[in-house]
């Protein structure tokens, strides 16, 4: 079998997966449908770790696969690009997507549509490997807009709910947004680079920087880059695009961890990683990236730390670490936004699998005000989730420490305008994502039993269920296996893959996959500064950020543990800000005001103005009345009568002859 064979496998074995769960699940059953996608996802990670030894080995592939179709000397193809970057993205996202996989047979058990899950949960796999395996902008853009669809469907999975009906068209039409921008982008390298290869359009980026935009008078480059980049900023969730990934919690907690993981979230960030050659030529892109990133990594950080719903936490931790990886980007630390990439994905799959766990034993309940004391009842759950917000907080020696650090640093170290703000942000965010993870942990497992006392009315007009289970007097119980051994296969990685960080970031471990430019020296410095993962981790003890860590670690547990009173005070005495906070900056008002308030008044204009006016009035009964103003002038005229028509022919006459004397 050769690789190519291979290559294609990867992808295809999901969505065979998919295609057999969809069309055929009443007839596989429930098990058979596990089992078509599990297998499916299975051969996919195995033949990913396959692919990634023969790189290792130095063998890359840049090639056509199949010819859509070819115009003008542009050709679009179905091509892979196969080399570091790409198979480190795909072992990521076929693990996580297999832990995933397995851990839905627990989750969704009692659900009615479990073969449509597995089929949807498959396709989204195959969606993401297609993106990032692409070799050109035609693929790139297949799987970009593929995983988009998928996700919507998923979003919207429970749909005779209004609230998931709302949050799948929101995430589609902001996404849209996001895409408006992107394909602009890539019109402008198809219209200048005459080309939609990668490899053929980054051997004219010189060409390219060297053009302006003939009617704004831009660079193109830079105008390519930034639109590229606002495609990024709907994939990945950056302000102010970001409204769309808290509200897709109505999912089901499976594809919560799927989509804002390891898969569609951090497509942005690897599409980006990947432009890297067209990014490093434009200084004011690199700007626009790094700002937009340090302002969604402290603000949504912020809003973490006032959130009752568990997984909403955890959502507005995922938009803090993607500004932090887009933060990275703009400093030109693309390896490193990689390797936090890599890092995120398995604790931030831990969090959301373990919130799931969580839900499971609460039946149902996502209301941290609802839980407390669960730490005895779910001994698994909480072991794993501690790794998880341990890795998130940033604190050594779990992975997320090893990312973060290696992002504040680099941050520190850029040159682009805006960094000092940036790195101001990113110091500010550790203290907050220390406060907001332990806040989870003390909130939902320590302190006292609260799911024993009778619900209140305020019981959080936030607080959304993640099915329709019994919310009566509730008997915590740990998960079956199907749940708890995926936490803890993802709980490993969580804690050791940040000890990659020499060979990842400073072994030349991504070759020419990743460019960065002579004058952006962050990265060259950085690796001059490192002596190994222990020296690294005695100098990380005696910095700031690790500090700050501690110190939002142990507010934490002052607020939750020790005076359980004080945050209802706080926030009694915080007024406005704790308002701004619970509004989410009023984002969302602002939203429904203007985008579905200005529908709603575009729909009525068009309905009054153009039915009922235009069509009916102009249209329909307008047409009617001229002909009949028409016919009544026409009946005039043939009224029967012989002298009349004896009439109009003399002056008929007279007229014509007065014209030809004329």
């Amino acid at each position: 079998m050769g690789m190519k064979t291979l290559y294609l496998l990867v992808p295809l074995a999901p969505l065979a997966g998919a295609i057999l769960a969809g069309f055929f699940g009443k007839i596989l059953g429930r098990t058979g449908s596990h089992v078509v996608t599990i297998l499916g996802v299975t051969i996919s990670f195995v033949l990913s770790v396959l692919i990634y030894q023969d790189v290792q080995a130095g063998n890359v592939f840049n090639g056509a696969v199949y010819t859509w179709m070819e115009s003008g000397g542009l050709k679009l193809q179905v091509g892979f690009l196969i080399d570091p970057l790409t198979v480190l993205m795909m072992m990521v996202v076929t693990f996580v997507s297999l832990m995933v996989h397995v851990y839905t047979i627990g989750y969704m058990a009692e659900d009615p549509g479990y073969q449509r899950f597995f089929s949807y949960i498959s396709l989204f796999t195959f969606s993401m490997l297609m993106l990032v395996m692409s070799n050109n902008f035609v693929q790139l853009f297949f799987g970009w807009e593929a995983v988009g669809l998928v996700s919507y469907l998923l979003i919207g999975f429970w749909y005779t709910r209004p609230t998931a009906i709302y949050a799948n068209l929101k995430a589609f039409l902001v996404n849209r947004v996001g895409d408006f921008g992107f394909l602009l982008g890539i019109g402008l390298i198809a219209a200048y680079a005459g080309s939609l290869d990668y490899a053929e359009v980054f051997a004219k980026r010189e060409q390219l920087a060297a053009l302006t935009m003939s009617v704004t008078g831009w660079p193109l480059i830079t105008a390519v880059c930034i639109c590229l980049f606002i495609g990024a900023m709907g994939k990945s969730a950056q302000f102010p695009l970001h409204v769309w990934l808290p509200d897709s919690m109505e999912g089901p907690t499976p594809i919560s961890a799927l989509i804002h993981a390891a898969t569609m979230v951090t497509a942005g960030i690897f599409m980006v990683s990947r432009m890297s050659p067209l990014f490093e030529l434009s200084d004011t892109a690199l700007s626009f990236v790094i700002v937009i990133g340090a302002i969604t990594t402290l603000f949504m950080a912020l809003i973490a730390i006032v959130q009752t719903d568990i997984k909403r936490v955890v959502a507005y931790s995922t938009l803090s670490q993607l500004g932090y990886m887009t933060m990275a980007l703009g400093a030109s630390a693309y390896s490193v936004a990689i390797f936090h990439l890599m890092t995120h994905a398995f604790f931030k799959a831990v969090l959301f699998l373990g919130a799931g766990s969580v839900i499971i034993a609460m039946h149902h309940e996502q209301d941290m005000r609802r839980m407390g004391g669960l730490r005895k009842y779910l001994p698994i759950t909480y072991a794993t989730m501690l790794i998880g917000a341990i890795a998130n907080a940033g604190l050594p020696p779990f992975a997320g420490f090893f990312s973060k650090d290696s992002i504040i640093e680099a941050v520190h170290h850029a040159q682009v305008p805006g960094a000092g703000f940036a790195y101001f942000c990113a110091l500010a965010a550790v203290f907050v994502g220390g406060l907001y993870s332990f806040r989870l942990i003390f909130f939902t497992f320590h302190g006292k039993e609260r799911f024993r006392e009778p619900a209140h009315d305020a019981h959080g007009h936030d607080a959304h269920h993640d099915d329709h289970g019994q919310h009566g007097p509730v008997e915590p119980h740990e998960s079956p296996k199907v749940v708890t051994v995926p936490l803890i296969l993802l709980s490993i990685p969580a804690i050791g893959a940040g000890w990659l960080i020499g060979t990842v970031l400073y072994g030349n471990w991504f070759g020419g996959s990743i460019t960065i430019a002579a004058a952006h020296k962050g990265m060259a410095t950085m690796a001059h500064e490192f002596h190994g993962v222990m020296g690294m981790m005695a100098h990380g003890v005696t910095t700031l950020p690790f500090w700050l860590a501690i110190s939002g670690a142990a507010t934490a547990w002052y607020l939750y543990i020790v005076r359980p009173d004080l945050p209802a005070v706080i926030k009694a005495k915080s007024g406005v800000l704790a308002t701004i906070l619970e509004e989410k900056y009023g984002f969302d008002r602002f939203n429904d005001w203007f985008f579905a308030g200005g529908a709603r008044l575009l729909g009525r204009g068009l309905w009054k103005g153009g039915d009922q006016v235009l069509i009916d009035g102009v249209m329909v009964n307008g047409s009617a009345g001229a002909v009949g103003w028409i016919s009544g002038l026409v009946g005039l005229i043939q009224s029967g009568r012989i002298y009349r028509y004896a009439l109009g022919m003399i002056f008929g006459v007279v007229a014509l002859l007065s014209f030809w004397r004329a």
